[in-house]
């Protein structure tokens, strides 16, 4: 860097210390002072023209007047003429603006005018006189066997311009202090409303967003307060409507607890009351089974009720899956619980193709999170089958790693209609609003979009978190795989 780039950020620090009101009044200053600088190199360059003109009249006056004796010097040559021209000039003394000197034939001096009585003992600065004394030539002048040399001299018209640009800047300097000290009380009186702006902002920032600013009387400023209540209504108005989400958020997730746990409940009652009872009822009828060969006809009936209690046994444990499909222990059956209902699922739709591909790796899986993803493919499996129209389904279930940590990524494809060819009942109906809910209720993200080429694609990723090594979870094989290890 350039050596004098840290005096630049020392004077950038230097004025940074300023107040607004400061620097403005310093920038006003500032150019008002320009301004009497410019007129005042105008002022000098005129002063030097008039000094100018001033000395060369002067020196043209007494040249002539010289002129004048010395000819009737040479009208009567003669030594009291000699003497009689002499006494004429000392008589005179000090010329205006003008040195006089005599000298003789031989060289020397005969006569030298004296110095100027006029502000006598003063000069001006060395500086200014170069500046304003123009350079003059001297005027020789013959008078028989004496020689009159004229030297114009502007010292004294120079002393006069620096008396008067001496008050002119002491007068210049009164004035741009006084320039300095209105400017500053005006801006402190104008500006004043910027610390009631400041002391508001700061208060905004401590999270008070009921401060307001009141209407000024400067437009610029009406224009500022202004903005800033409508700035602080809009913070306000997502303060609230955060405030509300997270409301929202909190009692859907409790209402979804709650229907959890009505659900556990009434599985149980399910599996106590009415599963004990049907257990009974076909314990009995393997009894009348027993009792009964040599009686067909009761004997085909008791075999009847014992098909119909399989049956109802059947169908409870369906409902009781579908009720509680993760059992007590859901880290280590949500893999289990996927593959039983994946294949369920594809045996009742086998005119369907589904692809499953599902790895959760070392991610730890809770209850709510694993109920979540279940309810998630529950309801997206039954929108294709009801209107998609789709042929095959690919389901993916991965985990990745984002900046906060490791999700847990689900998307479901199909070839289907897509968006615009579905019901209103797939954009707006209870399922995706109850996926919306319990995405929402886990702080993930759900989109539902529309496939080119047509078919609709549903991605939900849910925070999770990381479990050791040793209790890696096993990854889970496509469905192809599942299939193959149920059957064995």
């Amino acid at each position: 860097m350039p050596p004098s780039c840290p005096e630049s950020q020392a004077q950038r620090n230097t004025c940074s210390q300023f107040t607004l009101h400061t620097r403005i009044s310093l920038l006003l200053t500032g150019v008002v002072a320009s301004l009497m600088l410019a007129l005042g190199g105008l002022w000098l360059s005129n002063t030097r023209d008039s000094i100018h003109e001033e000395v060369e009249a002067a020196t043209r006056v007494c040249e002539q007047w010289l002129k004048v004796l010395v000819g009737e010097t040479h009208a009567a040559p003669s030594e009291s003429t000699r003497a009689l021209l002499l006494a004429d000039i000392q008589a005179v003394g000090r010329i205006r603006a003008n040195a006089l000197e005599i000298i003789d034939s031989a060289g020397r001096r005969v006569y030298l005018s004296p110095q100027p009585s006029y502000k006598a003992g003063r000069a001006s600065p060395n500086w200014f006189a170069h500046i304003t004394e123009p350079a003059f030539a001297q005027r020789r002048i013959s008078a028989g066997d004496l020689t009159l040399i004229l030297t114009p001299d502007p010292s004294r018209a120079s002393l006069d311009a620096w008396d008067s640009l001496s008050a002119i800047t002491a007068w210049a300097c009164a004035l741009l202090a006084g320039l300095f000290i209105a400017a500053r009380w005006a801006l402190n009186r104008a500006l004043h409303p910027l610390d009631q702006i400041q002391a508001a902002l700061e208060r905004t920032g401590q999270g008070r967003f009921d401060t307001r600013l009141p209407l000024y009387a400067s437009r610029d400023l009406n224009r500022l307060a202004t903005a800033f209540n409508g700035m602080a209504d809009r913070l306000n108005e997502a303060v609230n409507d955060n405030v509300r989400l997270d409301s929202e958020r909190e009692l859907a997730r409790l209402l979804q607890a709650r229907l959890e746990a009505e659900r556990r409940g009434i599985a149980r009652e399910l599996h106590d009351e009415l599963a004990q009872g049907i257990t009974a009822v076909r314990a009995l009828s393997g009894a009348i089974v027993q009792r009964t060969t040599d009686q067909p006809a009761l004997h085909g009936h008791a075999q009847s009720i014992i098909a119909v209690t399989n049956q109802i046994q059947e169908g409870i444990r369906r409902i009781l899956q579908r009720l509680r499909p993760l059992g007590d222990n859901t880290e280590n059956d949500l893999q289990h619980a996927l593959q039983h209902y994946l294949e369920t699922w594809q045996q009742h739709y086998p005119e369907l193709a589904l692809h499953a591909d599902i790895r959760t790796g070392t991610l730890q899986v809770g209850d709510e999170l694993a109920l979540a993803v279940l309810r998630i493919i529950q309801e997206g499996l039954t929108n294709v089958v009801r209107h998609a129209a789709a042929a095959q389904v690919q389901l993916t279930l991965h985990t990745v790693q984002l900046a906060d940590g490791e999700w847990l990524e689900l998307t479901l494809a199909d070839n289907g209609r897509g968006l615009s060819g579905t019901s209103g009942n797939t954009g707006c109906g209870f399922g995706l609003t109850g996926m919306r809910e319990r995405v929402a209720a886990l702080h993930g993200e759900l989109s539902v979009a529309g496939i080119a080429g047509g078919g609709t694609c549903l991605r939900a990723r849910l925070p999770g978190s990381r479990v050791p090594a040793s209790q890696e979870l096993p990854h889970t094989q496509p469905l192809s795989r599942l299939r193959e290890r149920g059957a064995t």
